[in-house]
């Protein structure tokens, strides 16, 4: 079964390689971008064919290691 994790700061974080793309967008004429905030994107293939079970399984993962709770939030999808 596939997951995705997607991992981002939380709210209020600091984002420096957002605020970077976001004033290279504006150099480039992009105009009208308020803000950028950067994530990753995570796609596991697991061994499990209950969909419930598979997001517990990321979501442990994500607790565990994917994400750093104290700064990002984090969401799992079943792809």
């Amino acid at each position: 079964m596939k997951i995705r994790v997607d991992v981002m700061l939380k709210e209020g974080v600091l984002d420096p390689q957002g605020k970077a793309i976001g004033h290279a967008l504006g150099t480039l004429g992009f105009v009208g971008v308020d803000e950028v905030r950067v994530g990753k994107s995570i796609e596991l293939e697991l061994a499990e064919n209950d969909p419930a079970k598979a997001k517990e399984q990321a979501k442990a993962m994500a607790e565990k290691l994917l994400a750093n709770l104290v700064i990002e939030d984090y969401r799992v999808s079943v792809l």
